[in-house]
């Protein structure tokens, strides 16, 4: 099996079609020195034991960035937990098994910021997971993303292996979903107020009320921690990731609010904005500590109004954003 050290590690990123995924492949592309292995969900499910076993044996695999899973929003969340906890725990339990199986020592698993209590102090550390209850809107999917840094950390501490975990906060960027009823807020933000543009619609409402303060990382520069986390020494990730795990943020934050009002800069939309108490806020604050991961050298580099721009742009000229009924956007 090819090391670390080695011109081109036969790298398997898991989920290369999402939006993070999507992003690693990108920057381990733009590196130019390892040998990139996909799988779409046609060719792989990972869902299935039988098959992630069999893919591993068969691939010589060194290095894993686990960035599948199911996700989306509060209403997806709400509408379909069974499947947002039975299908991020079975990713989560098949490929880190798997990888530990066949001789894979390097292995990144990416979790999210919802795996922290709902009312965390803030910013949030490391240090506060299971110091408290979760988010009843996304406890499923949280419960499965902590039980992936449980695997890592118990696979590493009985089998030495070096499986290493990075929790982002709200990510948006290229390759996100703009599913009007299953999408994050960004790019639901984004579908209303692209569609109430192009319908003329002069009043736009938001769900909830518009206090909730959240922080937003692009994800080019998740991306760009992820290889940076992988990159380091094995003592200094140790060192830095004291609870197994780090997060990775963009140090600022912004009301819901604040954040429409962006979106509408950055989409034309000229109209009015209202809001929603009627339905859920979720968290009512969430902004990552990320003192550890700075510790070891790495800062993002994309500010939200320029982001949301670009992202905006690209989405337009890829069709992502092509005529949806804007009755149905959440």
């Amino acid at each position: 099996m090819t090391t670390m050290t080695d011109a081109r590690p036969r790298i398997f990123v898991a989920g290369h079609r999402g939006m993070v995924g999507s992003a690693i492949v990108r920057a381990l592309a733009a590196r130019g020195n390892a040998e990139i292995v996909v799988r779409t969900h046609a060719e792989l499910d990972l869902c299935d034991q039988q098959q992630v076993q069999a893919f591993f044996a068969s691939e010589r695999i060194d290095q894993v960035y686990l960035a599948a899973a199911r996700v989306g929003g509060i209403h997806a969340n709400n509408t379909y937990p069974a499947e947002f906890i039975h299908q991020n725990l079975a990713i989560a339990t098949h490929v880190i098994h798997a990888a530990w199986q066949h001789g894979v020592q390097h292995l990144l698993f990416l979790g999210s910021s919802c795996i922290y209590p709902r009312l965390a102090t803030q910013p949030i550390r490391e240090d506060a997971l299971l110091t408290g209850a979760l988010e009843p809107t996304n406890a499923p999917y949280a419960l499965a993303k902590i039980a992936g840094i449980m695997l890592c950390d118990s696979y590493n501490r009985q089998y030495g292996t070096d499986f290493r975990c990075a929790m982002p906060t709200n990510l948006y960027g290229p390759g996100d979903n703009y599913h009007p009823e299953n999408s994050h807020v960004i790019p639901g933000l984004l579908r209303r107020f692209h569609d109430a543009t192009s319908l003329g619609t002069s009043h736009v409402s938001v769900w909830g009320t518009g206090r909730p303060l959240r922080e937003f990382l692009h994800v080019d520069d998740l991306a760009s921690a992820c290889l940076h986390l992988m990159a380091l020494p094995r003592d200094d990730y140790r060192q830095a990731a004291k609870h197994g795990f780090l997060n990775v943020g963009s140090d600022d934050e912004v009301s819901i609010a604040a954040l429409a009002s962006l979106v509408a800069e950055a989409t034309g939309y000229p109209g009015t904005i209202g809001f929603d108490p009627s339905r859920p806020d979720g968290t009512p604050r969430k902004r990552l500590d990320c003192q550890a991961i700075a510790s070891t050298g790495w800062r993002p580099r994309v500010a939200l109004r320029e982001g949301l721009q670009e992202t905006y742009r690209r989405a337009v000229a890829d069709g992502r954003l092509a005529a949806q009924p804007l009755a149905s956007a959440a």
